[in-house]
Parts: structure tokens; C-alpha cells; sequence
């Protein structure tokens, strides 16, 4: 029995040696075989992977976006007549939406106390042509006296400046009769242009002084369309073919003018349009609408546009398919969510036609690898 049990005893540590030779070798195995794995990922960069973008020419991604701004059909001239005397209004010709002519007599004022006035500068008129008559006659006779040696020089001289105080006393008469008719012309209030009364502003039998408003008349003929646009699209209006739309209809317009100055706060400019003359119709002042126009120039769409740090721009394919990568092209002037001109810097070459990444380019930064697949000719990017 003893002896069976160190025999057994012996045989167990022999197990145990033999388990822990293994074990340790296999360790020692496996750090061998996992340190030269280990060595090669520490400190060795890994490549980047290539986006997978889609590219297209730069003749397949423009456009010519039309533009809209509101706007505003206006009269020329909106004349707030008033009296130009004190008198009391006696009758109205014409009352609101009364479409005028030119000279057509609007209000009457009483022109009594006027006529009157007429009345006394013809009278004083009048007496000055007598005076002067008389003066002449006298001159005539101390002429003859002095030539028949009966009247001096010095009362000769004395004839000739009362015949000239007597001339001058009939323009200054007749400049105050001119004066007492302007005023009663005055009594008459007539319509300075063709045009539709849009306001009456006093009653018959009113007193009124000087000045005072009397009717608003607004000018029919030449109406201009006043619009408020973006400053940026000032250049692209002079160059294109506007159409005024209001109540369903299209108006042709062309551009006057565009005011040097911005409007606050919303930074725009007015500008004016005139309708074509060959219009038979013509939409009535104070009517309302949208001013819409078709660009020229190529653009580039809204969905191309990606901001990096400061920047909206687009990313362009560098180099070829094998080796290709995305460059980021600021565009000067762009704003999110509008068409951009195409920038100099996008121009094409001959012989080396740009190909823009029109799809994938959120995920891209500049230097980007790319795997670019080119949009066939038929497809828009848009």
C-alpha cells in the first residue's frame, strides 16, 4: 500500500510538470506569433478610405434660375392741387374716379373780389395813358414854342421827364393789371395733366386760404412699375427680358433706372421698369404683382453649395479616376439656398474639361480621396 501511493504520487507531479510546460510554451508561442501583428498596427497611419462621390461637367450642373421681386404699378405724377388764393369754392367739375384731360377745368372758386381787383388796375391804367397823353401833347407844344424862341431849354427839359415819369407810371399800372388777372386766372383750378381724380379734399362753399389741398389727381398715361430687388441681382436684371404678372396676365417691361441707394433694414434697391409702348393694355395704377425674369448667365444650383469654416463653395475632381481627389473652390458671393454666378475660378479650360462633384460632397473635405463616377450626359444632377 505504501508503495502504490508514491507511485501514484509520482505520477501526479509528473502530470503537473508536463501541464505547465505546455501551457508556458504555448504562451511563448503565442507572443511570438502576435508580436510582429502588434508592432505593425502601433505607430503606422492607416490609409484613408475614398468617397465614393458622383461628378458631372460643368455644362450639365448650370443653370439660369428665374428670378421674382414684388412690385408696384405707379403714377408718374400724383398732383396734390391746391388754391393758390383765399376764396370760397363755388363748384366741382370733376369728383373721385373722375378720369380728366389736360387743361379740363376741376373746381371753381369765387372769383368776385378778383374781377374787382382786375376792375381797379384797368382803371389805374387807364388814367397813367391819360396823364401820359397829356404829357406828350405838352412836350410837342413846348417843342414848337422853343423853335419859334418862346420857351427855354430848361422848360423843355422839364416837358421831357414828365413824359417819361408818365411812362413809366403806365407799365407799372399795366403790371399790376397783369397781376389782378393772374390772380383771378387763379380762381380756376384746370387739370395740369391727363388723369384720374383720386382724393377731393374741400366742399362746395368752403372758405379756403392759400395752399390749401383741394383734390388729389393722379397721371394715367406713362405709369412705371417701381420693384424692390436684391442688390445682387441688379446685374442680371439689366441684362434680361422682365415681364410684369398681376391678376393672371404677363405685362412686358424694360428697365429704366435702379436707385444708387439701399433701403433699410432690408438692404435692397428700388428700381423702375417702363411697359412697353406697343401695349394696347395696360394693368391700372396701383396695381400689384411680381416682377419675374430668367438669368443669362450660367449659375450654379443651390444643392452644390457646401459651407467649409467661412466659406460656400463646391468641391471639383483633382487628378484621374485612380488617384483622384476632392478640391474645395470658394464661390465669392454666395448665399445659402440661392443660384450663385459661376465664379472665374470655375471657368474651363480648352483641353481640360472641370468636372464637379455633385453628389457625396457633405461628406468631403478638401484633399478628400474620391472615388468619382461620372454622371452620365442625359441625367441632371439637380
Amino acid at each position: 500500500m505504501p508503495s502504490s501511493s508514491f507511485c501514484s504520487f509520482r505520477m501526479l507531479l509528473v502530470a503537473l510538470s508536463l501541464g505547465w510546460l505546455v501551457a508556458g510554451g504555448s504562451t511563448h508561442a503565442l507572443g511570438q506569433a502576435t508580436a510582429p501583428a502588434a508592432a505593425a498596427t502601433v505607430g503606422v497611419p492607416l490609409a484613408p478610405t475614398a468617397v465614393a462621390v458622383s461628378v458631372a461637367s460643368l455644362a450639365q450642373v448650370t443653370v439660369q434660375p428665374e428670378r421674382e421681386a414684388s412690385a408696384t404699378v405707379q403714377a408718374r405724377n400724383v398732383s396734390r392741387l391746391a388754391s393758390e388764393v383765399p376764396a370760397t369754392v363755388l363748384q366741382w367739375s370733376a369728383d373721385v374716379g373722375a378720369v380728366v384731360t389736360k387743361g379740363q377745368v376741376l373746381v371753381q372758386l369765387d372769383p368776385r373780389d378778383y374781377e374787382l381787383a382786375v376792375q381797379r388796375a384797368q382803371a389805374t391804367v387807364d388814367a397813367a395813358q391819360t396823364r401820359l397823353a397829356l404829357a406828350q401833347a405838352q412836350l410837342q407844344r413846348s417843342r414848337d414854342l422853343v423853335a419859334q424862341g418862346f420857351f427855354s431849354q430848361e422848360a423843355l427839359s422839364v416837358r421831357e421827364s414828365e413824359v417819361a415819369l408818365a411812362q413809366s407810371e403806365v407799365r407799372s399800372s399795366q403790371a399790376q393789371r397783369a397781376t389782378a388777372q393772374r390772380q383771378w386766372s387763379k380762381t380756376t383750378l384746370r387739370a395740369p395733366f391727363s388723369g384720374t381724380v383720386t382724393e377731393r379734399l374741400a366742399q362746395v362753399g368752403e372758405a379756403v386760404a392759400a395752399g390749401t389741398v383741394l383734390m388729389v389727381l393722379s397721371e394715367n398715361q406713362e405709369a412705371e412699375l417701381q420693384a424692390v430687388i436684391n442688390p445682387s441681382d441688379v446685374a442680371g436684371l439689366r441684362q434680361a427680358r422682365p415681364e410684369f404678372e398681376t391678376a393672371g396676365q404677363r405685362y412686358p417691361v424694360r428697365l429704366l433706372r435702379v436707385g444708387a441707394v439701399l433701403t433699410a433694414p432690408a438692404r435692397t434697391q428700388s428700381a423702375r421698369l417702363g411697359f412697353d409702348p406697343a401695349l394696347a393694355q395696360r394693368p391700372p395704377v396701383g396695381s400689384s404683382g411680381t416682377l419675374r425674369w430668367h438669368e443669362t448667365a450660367p449659375h450654379l444650383p443651390p444643392t452644390l453649395l457646401v459651407r467649409r469654416g467661412t466659406q460656400l463653395g463646391v468641391f471639383v475632381q483633382q487628378g484621374p479616376e485612380t488617384a483622384a481627389r476632392a478640391q474645395f473652390v470658394p464661390v465669392p458671393g454666395a448665399q445659402e439656398g440661392r443660384a450663385v454666378p459661376v465664379p472665374q475660378s470655375l471657368q474651363e479650360s480648352p483641353g481640360s474639361p472641370l468636372r464637379l462633384v455633385v453628389r457625396g460632397q457633405e461628406a468631403l473635405q478638401d484633399r478628400s480621396p474620391i472615388t468619382p463616377t461620372l454622371l452620365p450626359t442625359q441625367q441632371n444632377p439637380r
